[in-house]
């Protein structure tokens, strides 16, 4: 964006910057930082539509610019088309025609489609299968790179078409008492979505039958979902604060993030990589989900645990 603005005069630039947005979106604080700091620095304001709205006030010209109007929209910046309440008209409908003209334009999206795709459950589980790491580490010299990594892998488990032997020992072995060591995710962000304990069991026992041989046969409503194993980080005691007041106090667990900036042009050449902050998110033990918008868990710092 800012190439962009510099190659215009400042006061005629016509460059926008586009977040898509969820109708009644709520949550707004952080995007009033990056949008401050966009109009502050560098003069270029911020526009909200959804996705149902940008089909009708957004047009996509001949030459690939994305136009509000006499604006060109520089960059595109997701904060919604993550789930899929996000596209309400369906496969058909007004809402996966936007996304379509966005994706088509020239403006620089943030994620693109295919680092939104890499980042669901299913790919991270398709690149924990052995050997595909090394399709992206072929290099002899790297083996150990690849080792590292793989390292720091969870179980993961394909609950579609293409489960293997694997996977289905995995999901027979919930269905034998071991439910407490797995998770059932779908592809989806935030919490309030997974599956634990006796629901998982049921779950899956009730979208699964036993083929003749003995073998285990997954029902076609288990393919969005993806089988993890479940993680048990160390404990400690703190009190949780959520809106100024003391929500409890007991033993909690935490779960790092770490961000990063990945800027790369069309034809993969990567202009940026760095990382970029992160986001501590601590809960009680005995509670399973962990969303902090939707309730679960609070933010946190790492000098606190």
């Amino acid at each position: 964006v800012h190439k962009f603005a510099k190659d215009q005069d400042r006061s005629q630039s016509r460059i926008i910057v586009l977040f898509v947005v969820q109708d009644g979106e709520t949550n707004t604080v952080d995007q009033r930082m990056l949008e401050f700091a966009l109009f502050e620095k560098h003069n270029i304001p911020v526009v909200r539509l959804s996705l149902t709205r940008a089909t009708s006030q957004i047009t996509l010209e001949a030459d690939g610019s994305l136009k509000l109007g006499d604006q060109e929209i520089a960059v595109v910046y997701y904060r919604a088309g993550y789930a899929p309440t996000d596209y309400p008209g369906g496969d058909d409908g007004l809402e996966w025609k936007a996304r379509l003209m966005l994706e088509s334009s020239r403006a620089t999206k943030c994620p693109s489609l295919g680092y939104h795709l890499a980042g669901t459950k299913k790919v991270q589980q398709e690149l924990a299968r052995p050997g595909v790491l090394e399709r992206f580490f072929p290099d002899q010299q790297e083996l150990e790179k690849v080792q590292a990594m793989r390292s720091c892998f969870a179980g993961l488990y394909s609950m579609g078409e293409d489960a293997t032997d694997t996977d289905l020992a995995a999901a027979a072995a919930v269905l034998e008492g071991q439910q407490s060591n797995y998770v059932l995710k779908p592809q989806r962000e935030g919490g309030g979505y997974n599956f634990y304990g006796d629901n998982l069991a049921e779950k899956i026992r009730e979208n699964s039958s036993v083929n003749p041989d003995g073998t285990l046969k997954l029902g076609e409503n288990l393919a969005e979902y993806i089988l993890m194993q479940r993680l048990f980080p160390p404990q400690q005691k703190a009190i949780l604060l959520r809106g100024g007041r003391i929500e409890g106090t007991g033993d909690t667990i935490s779960e790092l993030g770490c961000y990063a900036v990945l800027v790369a042009d069309a034809s993969g050449e990567i202009a940026l990589n760095e990382h970029a902050g992160f986001l501590l998110r601590t809960k009680f033990s005995n509670v399973d989900e962990g969303g902090v918008a939707s309730g679960f868990a609070t933010l946190s710092s790492p000098y606190l645990c």
